[in-house]
């Protein structure tokens, strides 16, 4: 037995005893890793080299490539570097920087994706006042709001989750720390407290849900009031890569918190955690650079002129 006083590390989810498939995960996670770096740095780099693109929809954007990068690198390099050198140890600091971070990034990338549907919501039921309801300024604010929550939610997590006596042993059941798995570790009900903070984030991540699916029916009403098939058409291409990305994000993630302890298990524990704080990163770039053609042009550019800078 021990507490946390006198834990100095975390051990996590060793996924296999063999070298050999320790080091296809490795390889598995480095192919996703360096996707998700290369997709969202072009989509920063496109954003900020096209001045076409420096509008509220793109600023947006920006913001959340930037939120992927953070956090797929909270989890993701850790878990490399244990396949590689064949361990489970993460330091007790580690372990407190991974539960902030995690906190902090998803929260605020959850909340610039609930200010993205607003963007879109403005700009078609409400084009004419695009300009007054999102200007330079406004933006800022609603960027540095999400950022905020995120710090915020974070810190109030991460000091709740680590206030805990713990001693059930220091291994995590999870490829990084994440709070419902350190819970399990408590060993008295003062971890009640961190669910009672869970269900209230829990409540505020449903309210943002409510809002964008409120925010996509006035949008859905409006595109089809549109009388031509080409303005529907350039209406929905602006709207459906944002609708996937928070289709995927938020299903994946209720899909890891919410299903059914009858249908748990290590492995399934495991998948879902994979598909909601890794899998997103990776795809978002992808998702929503292939239906939009201002972004497709600006890549483009992009690469042929650091083609000719190679010549």
């Amino acid at each position: 037995m021990s507490n946390s006083s006198s834990i100095t590390h975390f051990l996590l989810l060793a996924f296999t005893d063999m070298w050999e498939l320790q080091l296809l995960h490795f390889c598995l996670f480095l192919s996703i890793y360096l996707a998700a770096l290369l997709g969202n740095s072009l989509i920063i780099i496109a954003i900020a080299y096209d001045h076409r693109l420096h509008t509220p929809m793109y600023f947006f954007l920006l913001n959340l490539s930037l939120l992927d990068i953070g956090s797929i690198s909270t989890t993701v390099p850790k878990s490399m570097a244990n396949f590689f050198w064949d361990t489970r140890a993460i330091s007790y600091l580690g372990c407190v920087a991974q539960v902030f971070f995690v906190f902090f990034l998803f929260g605020a990338e959850y909340s610039l994706l609930t200010v993205m549907a607003y963007d879109r919501y403005v700009a078609i039921c409400k084009p004419l006042h695009y300009g007054t309801l999102l200007g330079t300024r406004a933006c800022v604010h609603m960027a540095a709001a999400a950022w905020g929550s995120g710090f915020l939610n974070a810190l109030l997590h991460t000091a709740n989750t680590f206030s805990i006596p713990l001693c059930q042993g220091n291994a995590v059941n999870q490829f990084f720390c994440e709070v419902s798995q350190i819970l399990k570790l408590s060993c008295s009900h003062s971890y009640l407290r961190e669910v009672g903070l869970l269900g209230t984030t829990f409540v505020f991540g449903l309210g943002c849900l409510v809002f964008i699916v409120l925010s996509y029916v006035q949008i859905f009403r409006a595109v089809l009031r549109i009388p031509s098939q080409q303005g529907r058409h350039k209406a929905f291409s602006t709207c459906l890569p944002h609708l996937a990305m928070v289709s995927l994000f938020a299903s994946t993630a209720m899909f890891a918190y919410l299903k059914p302890t009858s249908i748990s298990s290590p492995s399934l524990d495991l998948v879902t955690t994979v598909l909601y704080s890794v899998v997103p990163p990776a795809v978002n770039p992808l998702i929503y650079s292939m239906r939009n053609q201002e972004l497709k042009e600006a890549l483009k550019k992009l690469i042929q002129w650091v083609h000719l800078q190679q010549q």
